[in-house]
């Protein structure tokens, strides 16, 4: 019976959390962030690609998208879209343009329920035309949250979820987890 296991275990489709090198992206590349620190302590000195990435924060517009922008600039250059699926505030165009991002590359989507919302995150995230795709969700039950790390090493897009705190305390099949603390908006500190 040891032995079925243990092949079972062997096989590629099968994911473990404590096995690290599964953390490392779907092809083991990493897009730098921008911020020479924090490249400095994440695993591979990035964002994983081809990965889930979830940054925790206590409320919208203290930051979250700031600490993404010099890794979705350069992303943006590359010919691939960069989808945002259902911001909660309408992006600045002049802020994204002011920070280096291809308008041209950006593409947001406004779904009208939480289910379409996680449909075409799932979709743009497996279609391999989206170099990121960053979404919001309110609420991701284990199932959705595996089906998007599929899809995001599926497609080889970076997904970015920006999630309350309070998941912290959620299992989460995603590679890399950042917790952002802000101090009145001055400053950051990153927890991973």
């Amino acid at each position: 019976m040891e032995q079925a296991i243990d092949q079972l275990l062997a096989r590629p489709g099968i994911w473990r959390a404590s096995e690290t090198a599964r953390h490392t992206g779907a092809r083991g590349e990493h897009i730098p962030t921008g911020f020479s620190v924090l490249d400095t302590a994440l695993p591979g000195g990035g964002f994983p690609s081809g990965a889930l990435t979830e940054i925790l924060h206590d409320s919208h517009g203290m930051g979250e998208l700031r600490l993404a922008m010099p890794a979705l600039a350069r992303l943006s250059r590359g010919g691939r879209w960069i989808a945002m699926i259902a911001p909660p505030h309408i992006p600045y165009a002049p802020a994204l343009s002011a920070r280096g991002m291809d308008l041209s590359r950006v593409l947001v989507v406004h779904p009208t329920s939480e289910q379409q919302s996680r449909w075409a995150l799932e979709q743009a995230l497996r279609a391999g035309t989206c170099a990121a795709v960053l979404a919001w969700p309110e609420h991701c039950d284990d199932r959705s949250l595996r089906r998007f790390q599929l899809a995001a090493e599926t497609g080889n897009s970076l997904g970015l979820l920006f999630r309350n705190s309070l998941a912290a305390g959620q299992h989460s099949p995603a590679a890399l987890r950042l917790r952002i603390d802000s101090d009145n908006g001055q400053r950051w500190g990153f927890g991973c």
